[in-house]
């Protein structure tokens, strides 16, 4: 019997603010990389809770969800791991100065579109700039596509 394949579901927010967008820097396996604010849904949590925590936990800003950037599909060849990425456009409602990051952020970071593709090289995934560019043309779907059933 082989075994039963499932992708990783995760979660990131694309924030826009003052002409720059919210990224994370973070250690990683593969070194210092760059992220949107993200994560994988943990069990029993909805898309939206997910975005919200995953925000606060590596930015200390937060995130209200407004509108669904987009359903996006990655295989990572490398580590031979399907991503499921449900990303996320909204407002910043807040910032916890002193809280303390998730470990391996280093830090959130603003970056403009050019710097996050002057960066490219040191994003975690091709899903980073694609996410920056669906934001920067206009996508936008509204949260009701999204339906949590608890039964």
């Amino acid at each position: 019997m082989s075994a039963i394949w499932k992708p990783n579901v995760t979660v990131a927010a694309a924030i826009y603010r003052d002409g720059q967008y919210l990224l994370v820097e973070e250690q990683t396996d593969e070194g210092v990389r760059f992220n949107q604010p993200a994560g994988h849904l943990e069990c029993g949590e909805n898309l939206l809770d997910a975005v919200v925590r995953e925000t606060l936990e590596e930015t200390a800003y937060h995130f209200k969800p407004t509108a669904l950037l987009g359903v996006y599909n990655w295989r990572h060849e490398k580590k031979q791991i399907t991503y499921l990425r449900f990303a996320f456009v909204g407002e910043i409602m807040g910032w916890e100065a002193e809280r303390k990051l998730d470990e391996g952020i280093i830090a959130a970071r603003w970056m403009t579109v050019e710097e996050a593709r002057a960066s490219r090289h040191l994003h975690r995934s091709p899903l980073i700039l694609r996410c920056i560019e669906d934001h920067a043309t206009g996508k936008r779907y509204p949260l009701d596509l999204l339906t949590h059933y608890d039964s």
